[in-house]
């Protein structure tokens, strides 16, 4: 079928168009082909009408901010928000997903309208006359996570830009180890001092951390230092970068001698850094603005920051990142990627500036980093769809201490963006602290998240306890195999509004693992039910169900249920789901969440571990526990 289309014209004037539609292998592709005289409107230049006729209960991810998503449920499609970059729908009995995406020009989302949904295509560059390219892909069937990824890798097929999906991309070995970032443990006056005193603390507690993150306000932002009041320290957020090189208060021997004392401690390190160089980019004249000359131009805004265009992206990037590789770091945390409207509006389309800039990044952190590289705050739909082989992102709002509230609103958009970003990357649910009252459950949320494992404990506060479960004594994490995403019963479900418990799953091996949490607003027990199916890519008959907090287990069929209860927001359950063959099931240590990941070889009911420790398994239906 084809779609009605309106282009509108920068005069608000209107011309309606033919959208045409391609098959390709159960996947519906509709592109926009218009050229005319006039110019286009640079902040909705086309809509694209799509049919919902039939449409039931549908979960859209949608940039709620400039840099983060979040989902949205309801049946109502004229309610959509705006800039969903990803829709999932039920039709019946059916699934349903719309996947808009980014083209060489133009970028679409889907919005609401009064008239139904909406497929919404701009350029934000008032010079173009046309309106070409891939608008969107969709597809239905009974799989929604089927549906997704083959949509996901149907699009980055036909772009053909170098954007590859997840299972194209390497994770990173660092990556696979503990870590720690100093936000939320010295989030202002980041000094050489503090982290070499959290070094010790770890050596102290035997607690094997293995990578630390210098975060933000750790580098020379004048005329602010360590000894202002807290207040002037924000301004930093204010503020151009001086100097790519460490506070000179803070790290008086410089950025390469405090590498050198962590790594001292059998730790890497890696360097935090917006791709402004700072918020408000780089002073004039600065040591850091003439590290970078001739690769820089003024932003929209005046602020001296890199410039997009790919050759001189590049060697704006390369310049940066040479300087702290030779410093020692062995990765980089790059901030404010969601960054081109703010920055780069009018001096092209924003596809061809976000493929742009992200070729001269990608490019920079492959040679100087071996593309490990954790992005952040770049959920744009501009972002995820140009990174070629980088493998990390993260894909919720910052991590708030001592706060309740914000856990609920952080579960929902790491599990559900999971969804959408984990078609290209393994999602990073962010760091947290041991010793919040919520550590356990924020603990649990990670080990089922798929990506890297950190902390940002205060000096003195890391609890080796809540990090047990979660690594092995040298340090390596016990690590799912793709993004953590809500079971199938929940994709179109509020589970805020719900009586039922949220549940992710995800997969190590050939076992599974489904962690349920509950987050009803009304706070009170839920009741649900965990199955092997609610595992995507698991396959056999009969599997153990092990639950990881009270022992329990159950042998059950494939579709068979096991009901279980949370009786507030406190409580929460693991699942550990192993294929029960030939009357035998290995489930692994279980003083580690994600047990499976502790058995590295097995031959019938003969196992090898990681390391020592509780092991069980089950055999003729009795649950065996023995010190190993």
């Amino acid at each position: 079928m084809d779609y009605i289309g309106t282009i509108i014209f920068a005069d608000q004037s209107r011309a309606e168009f033919t959208a045409a539609a391609e098959c390709h292998d159960g996947v519906t592709a509709v592109y926009a082909d218009y050229s005319g005289d006039k110019k286009i409107f640079e902040d909705r230049g086309a809509e694209i009408m799509i049919p919902t006729e039939g449409f039931g209960a549908y979960m859209a991810d949608y940039r709620y901010c400039e840099f983060w998503c979040t989902p949205y449920f309801g049946e109502d499609y004229t309610k959509i928000p705006m800039e969903t970059q990803l829709l999932l729908y039920r039709r019946g009995e059916k699934w349903g997903v719309i996947f808009p995406v980014v083209s060489e020009q133009y970028k679409c989302v889907l919005s609401g309208t009064e008239n139904g949904l909406a497929a919404v295509m701009f350029s934000w560059y008032s010079e173009l006359n046309d309106v070409k390219g891939l608008a969107f892909v969709t597809a239905e069937g009974d799989d929604p996570y089927v549906l997704v990824e083959k949509c996901a890798k149907t699009a980055l097929k036909l772009l053909n830009n170098g954007c590859v999906p997840r299972d194209c991309r390497r994770y990173p070995e660092i990556f696979e180890y503990l870590g720690w970032c100093s936000w939320d443990a010295m989030p202002i006056g980041v000094n050489e001092a503090g982290i070499i005193e959290k070094c010790e603390e770890f050596k102290a507690k035997n607690i094997p951390v293995k990578w630390a993150i210098f975060d933000d306000m750790w580098a020379e932002v004048r005329p602010f230092r360590a000894s202002c009041t807290r207040e002037e320290l924000f301004q930093n957020h204010r503020s151009p970068l001086y100097d790519f090189e460490a506070g000179y208060d803070r790290f008086p021997n410089g950025l390469k001698s405090a590498v050198d004392k962590v790594k001292a401690y059998g730790m890497e390190v890696g360097i935090w850094l917006p791709t402004t160089g700072y918020w408000n980019g780089l002073e004039s004249g600065s040591p850091a603005d003439k590290l970078c000359e001739g690769t820089t131009i003024p932003a929209i805004n005046g602020f001296i920051i890199g410039d997009w265009r790919e050759e001189k992206s590049f060697g704006y990037y390369n310049r940066v990142h040479r300087f702290y590789k030779d410093c020692g770091a062995a990765f980089m945390k790059v901030d404010n990627q969601t960054m081109v409207k703010r920055f780069y509006k009018g001096m092209d389309s924003v596809g061809r500036i976000a493929s742009e800039y992200h070729r001269g990044l990608e490019a920079s952190i492959g040679v100087n980093f071996d593309n490990t590289m954790i992005t952040c705050m770049g959920m744009g739909s501009e972002d995820m769809w140009n990174r070629s082989y980088s493998s990390i992102s993260r894909c919720s709002d910052d991590f708030q201490p001592e706060n309740r509230p914000w856990f609920i609103h952080h579960i929902l958009q790491c599990t559900y963006n999971s969804l959408m970003q984990g078609q290209f990357y393994w999602n990073d649910y962010d760091m947290w602290w041991t010793d919040d009252t919520q550590g356990e459950k924020n603990s649990l949320l990670r080990a089922v998240s798929g990506g890297p494992i950190y902390v940002s404990d205060a000096i003195g506060r890391s609890r080796a306890d809540i990090l047990k479960p979660l690594a092995f004594a040298d340090g390596r994490i016990l690590r799912c195999e793709r993004s953590g995403m809500p079971t199938a019963d929940c994709l179109a479900v509020d589970p805020v509004k719900s009586d039922k418990p949220l549940k992710i799953q995800n997969i190590v091996g050939k076992s599974g693992v489904v962690a349920a949490f509950n987050i009803t607003e009304k706070q009170e027990n839920v009741t649900g039910t965990v199955k092997p199916s609610d595992v995507y890519g698991i396959s056999g008959d009969k599997f153990v169900v092990y639950e990881h907090f009270t022992g329990e287990y159950r042998i059950a069929g494939y579709e068979e249920a096991v009901e279980f209860s949370l009786r507030d927001v406190d409580d929460y359950r693991l699942f550990v789901i192993v294929p029960y063959l030939n009357n035998f099931a290995a489930i692994g240590l279980i003083d580690k969440f994600i047990s499976p990941a502790s058995i590295t070889a097995q031959i019938g009911e003969a196992v090898t571990l990681y390391e020592s420790g509780r092991y069980a398994y089950v055999k003729d239906g009795r649950l065996v526990v023995e010190e190993r």
